[in-house]
C-alpha cells in the first residue's frame, strides 16, 4: 500500500522522485535519513514523521502545521538546540508500533497552513539539515532510496487515518484479533458488524442462514434499495458486499448453527452472540466454553404498554476467568424456543439494537486493553423507562 499511495499522489510522488526516502507507516508519513546537527556538532540522520489527512487513498491538505521528529533535538551548526525556534512537545511520543518519536515541532507557515506534504515535508527538512550541510557539503536528506514494497498486511483496504489523527495506533492495534464471529445478522448483529469492521480484526466471520428482507432494513445499519430488497439476498452476502468496501476480511457462512456444524466456531478468538432463540444458543455457549474461548451474548426483550414501548437490553459476558455467573444467575435465558420470556420478543428498534450493538462491543473493547475497565462488569442491561445501566458480576 505505501508505494501505491506515493504513486497516486502528486505531492507525494515529488517527494520521492526528488530523492527524499518515503515509507507510509499507520497512516503516518515518514521523511527517512534527514541529516541533521546534534548537541554535539556531529552531522547525524534522523526520521521526520507527519500524519497524513486522505479521502481513501487521495492526500488532501495537512490538517495541521506540526511534525514529529525520530532523533536527537536538532542544533544549529554550532550545537545550540533549535529549541524556542522548532521543538514544540518532547516526548516519547508513541505514534504506531515500533514508531516512537522524540520531538514534536511546530512551525507554521506565514499563511497559516502547508497546501500539501511535499510543502510540509521540504519545509522542515531544509530548515534541520541546513545546518548538517554548512559543516558537510556531502549530506543531503535527497538519498535516492526507495524501499521494495512491502507485503501488505493491512485488513482494511484504506488506511486507518481515524486512530492516526487521534494519535492512538498503539492502543486500536490491541483489537488484531485473528480471528471473530458474529452469530446472527439481525438488527443487533448487524450494528456489531458494522462496527467491528472499523477495528484491525484480521477475520470477522458472519453466520446467519436468511434472507435479507424489507423489515430488516428498518433495524440495521446503511438504506437499501428496492431494487436491493427484491433480489433477496442472503444476509451473510449482502452484509459482506456492503463491508468488504472497507474490509478484506469478511467471511461468510449462510448457515443456521446447530449440532452439526457448531466446530465451525471453534478456532474462533472471540465470539459475539446475536440470536433470537435460545435452545441453538446454548448449544454455542457449551462449545465456547468447551474451547475455552470468550463470547458476549446479547439480548433485547420489549414490551407494548398503554401505546408506549419499554423494557430492557441485556449483554453478558463470558470467559475463562468469569463463566460461572451465566448459570447460577440465569444471565442467558435457557427457556426453550417457544417461551415466552422477555427476551425472545420480537419487537425491535433501530436505536436500540443499535445501543445494544454498542454496548457488546465496547465491553469487547474493554476485555483487549482498548477501553478502561474499572468496574470489570460481566452482565450489564440498560432499562428504557428509567435510563438506567447497570453493571453486575464483577470479576
Amino acid at each position: 500500500m505505501s508505494q501505491e499511495l506515493i504513486n497516486l499522489n502528486p505531492d507525494l510522488k515529488q517527494l520521492r522522485d526528488e530523492g527524499y526516502y518515503l515509507e507510509i507507516r499507520g497512516a503516518y508519513l515518514l521523511v527517512k535519513e534527514v541529516p541533521y546537527v546534534n548537541s554535539r556538532k556531529e552531522v547525524t540522520r534522523g526520521i521526520l514523521v507527519s500524519k497524513l489527512n486522505l479521502a481513501g487513498d487521495l492526500t488532501q491538505r495537512p490538517d495541521d502545521h506540526q511534525a514529529q521528529f525520530v532523533g536527537d533535538c536538532p542544533s544549529r551548526q554550532d550545537g545550540s538546540l533549535m529549541t524556542n525556534e522548532l521543538v514544540s512537545q518532547t516526548g516519547p511520543i508513541k505514534l504506531d508500533e515500533g514508531l516512537i518519536a522524540n520531538f514534536s515541532f511546530s512551525r507554521k507557515p506565514p499563511r497559516g497552513y502547508y497546501e500539501n506534504y511535499y510543502e510540509k515535508m521540504t519545509t522542515y527538512a531544509t530548515l534541520i539539515s541546513s545546518h548538517a550541510e554548512a559543516i558537510d557539503h556531502s549530506v543531503t536528506a535527497r538519498v535516492y532510496r526507495v524501499d521494495e514494497p512491502e507485503d501488505e498486511d493491512s485488513p482494511f483496504n484504506y488506511l486507518d487515518t481515524a486512530s492516526s489523527r487521534a494519535e492512538i495506533n498503539v492502543v486500536t492495534r490491541k483489537l488484531a484479533l485473528d480471528r471473530i464471529a458474529i452469530v446472527g445478522l439481525g438488527g443487533t448483529g448487524s450494528y456489531v458488524l458494522d462496527l467491528i469492521a472499523k477495528t484491525p480484526v484480521r477475520e470477522i466471520h458472519i453466520f446467519d442462514g436468511d434472507v435479507y428482507s424489507t423489515h430488516n432494513a428498518f433495524r440495521s445499519p446503511a438504506a437499501p434499495s428496492i431494487e436491493e430488497l427484491r433480489e433477496q439476498h442472503r444476509k451473510v452476502d449482502y452484509y459482506k458486499t456492503l463491508y468488504s468496501k472497507m474490509h478484506r476480511g469478511i467471511l461468510t457462512h449462510s448457515i443456521y448453527i446447530d449440532a452439526s456444524n457448531v466446530d465451525e466456531l471453534e478456532n474462533m478468538n472471540f465470539v459475539f452472540l446475536c440470536l433470537d432463540k435460545n435452545k441453538p444458543k446454548w448449544l454455542i455457549v457449551e462449545k465456547l466454553e468447551e474451547k475455552g474461548i470468550p463470547f458476549i451474548d446479547v439480548g433485547m426483550g420489549l414490551n407494548l404498554k398503554n401505546d408506549m414501548l419499554n423494557g430492557i437490553l441485556r449483554i453478558t459476558t463470558s470467559t475463562v476467568q468469569q463463566r460461572q455467573h451465566v448459570r447460577e444467575k440465569n444471565r442467558i435465558p435457557v427457556g426453550g424456543e417457544d417461551e415466552n420470556n422477555e427476551y425472545d420478543k420480537n419487537i425491535q428498534i433501530a436505536d436500540l439494537n443499535a445501543l445494544n450493538a454498542v454496548l457488546a462491543v465496547i465491553k469487547w473493547k474493554k476485555l483487549f486493553g482498548f477501553y478502561a475497565d474499572t468496574e470489570k462488569e460481566f452482565f450489564s442491561t440498560y432499562t428504557i423507562d428509567c435510563n438506567m445501566l447497570t453493571s453486575e458480576d464483577a470479576l
